[in-house]
């Protein structure tokens, strides 16, 4: 009979193949995926800002919370689809941890996923202010401006924990759908913890690629510098923290690590 989830410790070795895998993709496969990655994201920005205008004027939490339940779908087709968000891969500091992939293979993915990734989310942000979804004064492009307000006016120290914690559910996101061995469980893993970082407001960086310049076409009044100092970056250090460091590394420490040195050990006994 076969395992319909892996357990932790597995999910663990799953996670640093994968990294591998990541790591020696060809560069532009890593940068059209990327893009690819973007564009997923970002419609469900769309999708979320969609149904928030709907509902704000009736109930603010509600708005937030149904909002929050169509923004996972840019997740889920990142990971049955196919694509490379940069966020999720930060899980890859465990291969890195354990010496399967080098730091220069790590950042070079990183980069070239994390350019892909602004590509394809300012190609929708454009792409939906011209054809009409955020006219002037309308219902959708006065609630693309309040999310811009609130992500503008938050500090950059807030920023950085706001998306500390942002990623640690995306993360946990994407290491609980590799544990998943159908699409079903991989569509429940993710659903919840995007949702919940969503709904409470969290900063996620690649999104932000999307909803700040969403505003901007649409004529908020922010400049690409002030994005990119004032929340963008910010979002991303938070998000290398809260998934290269805590998520990753912590279960490195937990599951690989102490496997790790038993290997070892019986390889020196073995040896003697």
């Amino acid at each position: 009979m076969s395992k319909l989830f892996l357990a932790p410790g597995e999910i663990a070795e799953s996670t640093i193949n994968i990294g591998v895998k990541k790591a020696n993709n060809s560069s532009i496969n890593m940068l059209v995926l990327g893009i690819l990655a973007g564009l997923y994201i970002a419609f469900g920005g769309h999708a979320d800002i969609t149904i928030m205008q709907t509902f704000s004027n009736i109930d603010p939490g509600l708005a937030k919370f149904l909002g929050a339940a169509v923004f996972p779908v840019g997740l889920l087709l990142v990971i049955v689809a196919g694509a490379e968000l940069f966020t999720g891969n930060c899980l890859m500091t465990m291969a890195l941890s354990d010496k399967k992939i080098t730091i220069k293979q790590l950042l070079k993915n990183w980069v070239l996923v994390y350019l892909g990734n602004f590509i394809g989310s300012i190609i929708l942000a454009a792409a939906v202010v011209f054809v009409g979804s955020y006219k002037t004064g309308s219902p959708m492009a006065e609630t693309a401006f309040s999310i811009a307000t609130a992500k503008m006016t938050a500090s950059v120290a807030q920023i950085i924990v706001k998306g500390i914690f942002c990623n640690i559910l995306v993360c946990l996101a994407v290491w609980m759908s590799f544990g998943a061995q159908d699409i079903t469980s991989k569509a429940v893993a993710v659903w919840f913890p995007v949702m919940t970082f969503v709904m409470v407001g969290f900063e996620h960086s690649i999104a932000n690629m999307f909803f700040l310049p969403l505003a901007k076409f649409a004529g908020y009044n922010v400049s690409w510098a002030q994005m990119l100092l004032h929340n963008i970056i910010p979002a991303t250090i938070g998000n290398i923290i809260g998934g290269a460091v805590i998520v990753s590394l912590l279960y490195y420490l937990v599951y690989i690590l102490p496997q790790r040195k038993a290997e070892s050990k019986e390889k020196e006994g073995s040896n003697a």
